[in-house]
Protein backbone atom coordinates (compact mmCIF):
# COMPACT_ATOMS: atom_id res chain seq x y z
CA UNK A 1 0.00 0.00 0.00
CA UNK A 2 2.99 2.05 0.63
CA UNK A 3 4.47 1.71 -2.52
CA UNK A 4 1.13 2.57 -4.06
CA UNK A 5 0.62 5.56 -2.41
CA UNK A 6 4.13 6.92 -3.51
CA UNK A 7 3.65 6.16 -6.84
CA UNK A 8 0.22 7.99 -6.67
CA UNK A 9 2.30 11.05 -4.66
CA UNK A 10 5.05 11.11 -7.84
CA UNK A 11 2.33 11.24 -10.38
CA UNK A 12 0.49 13.90 -8.66
CA UNK A 13 3.54 16.12 -8.30
CA UNK A 14 4.36 15.43 -11.63
CA UNK A 15 1.22 16.80 -13.26
CA UNK A 16 1.64 19.64 -10.85
CA UNK A 17 5.06 20.03 -12.02
CA UNK A 18 4.05 19.93 -16.15
CA UNK A 19 0.94 22.12 -15.26
CA UNK A 20 3.01 25.05 -13.37
CA UNK A 21 5.48 25.22 -16.37
CA UNK A 22 3.22 25.23 -19.00
CA UNK A 23 1.67 28.17 -16.99
CA UNK A 24 5.32 30.00 -16.72
CA UNK A 25 5.47 29.42 -20.55
CA UNK A 26 2.42 31.43 -20.83
CA UNK A 27 3.60 34.13 -18.55
CA UNK A 28 6.41 34.54 -20.53
CA UNK A 29 4.73 34.84 -23.51
CA UNK A 30 2.19 37.09 -21.99
CA UNK A 31 5.01 39.69 -20.46
CA UNK A 32 6.87 39.71 -24.11
CA UNK A 33 3.56 40.91 -25.71
CA UNK A 34 3.80 44.52 -27.11
CA UNK A 35 1.53 46.08 -29.68
CA UNK A 36 3.44 48.68 -32.37
CA UNK A 37 0.88 51.56 -34.17
CA UNK A 38 -1.70 53.84 -33.83
CA UNK A 39 -5.66 51.91 -33.66
CA UNK A 40 -7.76 53.21 -36.76
CA UNK A 41 -5.19 55.39 -38.13
CA UNK A 42 -1.88 53.47 -39.35
CA UNK A 43 -2.06 49.33 -38.99
CA UNK A 44 -1.35 47.59 -36.04
CA UNK A 45 1.30 44.75 -35.10
CA UNK A 46 0.88 42.52 -32.32
CA UNK A 47 3.83 40.40 -31.58
CA UNK A 48 5.19 38.18 -28.80
CA UNK A 49 7.68 35.86 -28.26
CA UNK A 50 9.35 32.78 -26.02
CA UNK A 51 11.59 30.15 -26.39
CA UNK A 52 11.40 26.45 -26.76
CA UNK A 53 13.68 24.39 -24.92
CA UNK A 54 14.74 21.20 -26.26
CA UNK A 55 13.29 21.41 -29.55
CA UNK A 56 15.35 21.76 -32.94
CA UNK A 57 13.33 24.32 -34.90
CA UNK A 58 12.56 22.02 -37.24
CA UNK A 59 9.98 20.10 -35.07
CA UNK A 60 8.64 22.99 -33.53
CA UNK A 61 8.01 24.68 -37.25
CA UNK A 62 5.91 21.50 -38.18
CA UNK A 63 4.03 22.35 -34.63
CA UNK A 64 3.57 25.29 -35.18
CA UNK A 65 2.03 24.80 -38.35
CA UNK A 66 -0.75 22.94 -36.70
CA UNK A 67 -1.33 25.34 -33.64
CA UNK A 68 -2.41 28.38 -36.49
CA UNK A 69 -4.78 25.99 -38.35
CA UNK A 70 -6.23 25.37 -34.52
CA UNK A 71 -7.04 28.73 -34.61
CA UNK A 72 -9.05 28.96 -37.58
CA UNK A 73 -6.29 30.68 -39.99
CA UNK A 74 -6.60 29.42 -43.51
CA UNK A 75 -3.51 30.07 -46.04
CA UNK A 76 -1.35 28.44 -44.29
CA UNK A 77 2.35 28.15 -45.78
CA UNK A 78 5.40 26.91 -44.15
CA UNK A 79 8.78 28.19 -45.66
CA UNK A 80 11.59 26.24 -44.29
CA UNK A 81 13.97 28.28 -46.15
CA UNK A 82 12.83 31.20 -43.53
CA UNK A 83 11.55 28.86 -40.68
CA UNK A 84 8.78 30.60 -40.80
CA UNK A 85 5.08 30.07 -40.97
CA UNK A 86 2.41 32.85 -42.47
CA UNK A 87 -1.42 32.69 -42.64
CA UNK A 88 -3.97 34.83 -42.86
CA UNK A 89 -7.65 35.44 -41.54
CA UNK A 90 -10.57 37.88 -42.69
CA UNK A 91 -13.14 37.92 -40.05
CA UNK A 92 -14.28 41.18 -41.20
CA UNK A 93 -16.17 40.57 -44.43
CA UNK A 94 -14.22 43.48 -45.84
CA UNK A 95 -11.96 41.42 -47.98
CA UNK A 96 -9.03 43.24 -46.30
CA UNK A 97 -7.21 39.88 -44.55
CA UNK A 98 -5.13 40.14 -41.21
CA UNK A 99 -1.63 38.44 -41.41
CA UNK A 100 0.25 36.46 -39.06
CA UNK A 101 3.62 35.44 -39.32
CA UNK A 102 5.51 32.81 -36.81
CA UNK A 103 9.17 31.77 -36.89
CA UNK A 104 11.08 29.56 -35.07
CA UNK A 105 14.87 30.15 -34.60
CA UNK A 106 18.00 28.66 -32.76
CA UNK A 107 18.63 30.47 -29.94
CA UNK A 108 21.37 28.66 -28.13
CA UNK A 109 20.03 25.68 -26.19
CA UNK A 110 15.96 26.18 -27.45
CA UNK A 111 14.28 27.83 -30.10
CA UNK A 112 13.12 30.85 -29.69
CA UNK A 113 9.55 31.44 -31.45
CA UNK A 114 8.31 34.80 -32.87
CA UNK A 115 4.73 35.44 -33.82
CA UNK A 116 3.45 38.30 -35.24
CA UNK A 117 -0.48 39.32 -36.35
CA UNK A 118 -0.96 42.59 -38.54
CA UNK A 119 -3.96 44.50 -38.82
CA UNK A 120 -4.48 46.95 -41.84
CA UNK A 121 -5.12 50.25 -41.46
CA UNK A 122 -8.86 51.11 -40.42
CA UNK A 123 -9.26 47.48 -38.56
CA UNK A 124 -8.52 46.52 -34.77
CA UNK A 125 -8.35 43.61 -32.64
CA UNK A 126 -9.16 43.32 -28.71
CA UNK A 127 -5.71 43.07 -27.51
CA UNK A 128 -6.46 40.79 -25.03
CA UNK A 129 -7.65 38.26 -27.32
CA UNK A 130 -4.73 38.14 -29.57
CA UNK A 131 -2.22 38.06 -26.60
CA UNK A 132 -3.66 35.05 -25.78
CA UNK A 133 -4.11 33.51 -29.20
CA UNK A 134 -0.89 34.38 -30.35
CA UNK A 135 0.61 32.68 -27.08
CA UNK A 136 -1.28 29.66 -28.03
CA UNK A 137 0.19 29.46 -31.43
CA UNK A 138 3.42 29.47 -29.53
CA UNK A 139 2.79 27.56 -27.20
CA UNK A 140 1.74 24.97 -29.61
CA UNK A 141 5.28 24.63 -31.16
CA UNK A 142 5.90 22.85 -27.86
CA UNK A 143 3.68 20.09 -29.11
Amino acid sequence: MAARTTTLSALAFTALFLSLSQAQAQQACHNNFKTDGVPMVTGLTYRSWDLVTNRAPAAVLKNLAAAVAAEGFAGIRVDNATSSVVAIQETTGSGRPQTLRVTARKSGPATRVDAAFVVQQGQIAPEGYVRDALCRVIAGGRG
